[in-house]
């Protein structure tokens, strides 16, 4: 049976792959991810903030606003509260690179191209195989039209590609107008892999002490509908490859999402919840799975129920959203 999928250009010999998390800020962690299985690692993002502290330089979209609020600036964490900095993030691809035998992709996580760039060609210098662009932006500004949004996503890709040789993926969020028509935008810029979808971690308030406190809740296997429809729609219609994240945890979970169309499923929450070797039980029961049904190859499966075959998916997904409620039977 063969696992094998091509993700950005790398070959991989299977499609599960960690994303960015906590836990590859330990090379034992990262050693255990390769041993039960992992085709691929996603590191722990550099943050922008990480990079400007250094650089003494706040970035302009992150501290608009703040002559006027100036409690504003107590948000952002202090150095000692960030992961490791940036000098120690490359020595970490490094090291990575050296005590394992698969893929290590990069990742930054911000908003403005400008320190990233400097950063993503030291990134490419440490080893790694590829990297990831998180982009964390809420456009909290009214001023700002949809246009100018997409354009920072648009001119961080295009800076970080050319100014590296490695592929690069960006990780989006769902909360464009026209998820397609950005997804499109990113394909002819030039992204090698979209990364569906980021998970933003809405903070919460105490009301006991009137602060606005952060809230993290790991994924449910039902937030993996969002990137699960997309990628069915975007199947065919770009070039780039497609990671699939948000709420995958079991063989079933990532299955679907190969089904859609995704060249990689994407791991988290569950392996926060239960280890590395969690990854070895998701591999396990999906050759079990592909063994049962006579599938030869992820290759073979891949895109099989994607909407690629649909003339028009806008009414493939308003038919399927009608027999959803009207399937409905209320029993009380």
């Amino acid at each position: 049976m063969d696992l094998t999928t091509t993700y950005m250009g790398l070959q991989l010999k299977n499609p599960i792959v960690p994303s960015a998390s906590p836990l590859s800020r330990d090379l034992d962690n990262i050693k255990r991810m390769e041993d039960a299985g992992a085709s691929a690692i996603v590191m722990y993002s550099l943050f922008e903030e990480q990079i400007e502290h250094e650089q003494k330089a706040l970035d302009h979209f992150l501290t608009q606003g703040t002559e006027s609020f100036q409690e504003a600036m107590s948000y952002f964490p202090e150095a000692e509260d960030y992961n490791l900095g940036p000098e120690e993030y490359l020595a970490h691809i490094t090291a990575a690179k050296e005590a394992t035998a698969i893929p290590i992709i990069g990742s930054l996580n911000g908003v403005s191209a400008g320190g990233w760039l400097e950063y993503a060609k030291r990134i490419e210098e440490a080893g790694a195989d590829a990297l990831e662009l998180n982009v964390y932006y809420i456009p909290t500004n009214s001023a700002y039209d949809a246009n100018e949004i997409e354009n920072i996503y648009l001119e961080d890709l295009k800076r970080i590609k050319g100014g590296i040789s490695i592929p690069v993926a960006m990780k989006l969020s769902p909360y464009f107008s026209s998820v397609a028509n950005m997804a499109k935008k990113l394909d002819d810029a030039g992204a090698d892999a979209l990364v569906l979808f980021n998970r933003f971690y809405q903070p919460d308030f105490d009301l006991d002490e009137l602060e606005v406190v952060p809230s993290i809740n790991l994924s449910t296997p039902a937030e993996n509908r969002l990137p699960l429809r997309w990628i069915a729609i975007l199947y065919g219609q770009i070039k780039a490859n497609m990671a699939a994240t948000t709420g995958i945890h079991t063989a079933i979970d990532a299955l679907k999402m190969l089904m859609a169309g995704a060249d990689v499923a994407m791991l988290c929450s569950v392996l926060l919840e239960k280890g590395p070797q969690e990854i070895a039980t998701v591999l396990n029961d999906l050759q079990k799975w592909m063994e049962e049904k006579e599938y030869e190859s992820v290759t073979q499966m891949k895109g099989s129920m994607s909407q690629k075959s649909v003339a028009e998916p806008a009414a493939f997904e308003r038919a399927n959203y009608m027999k959803a409620l009207n399937s409905w039977k209320v029993t009380i």
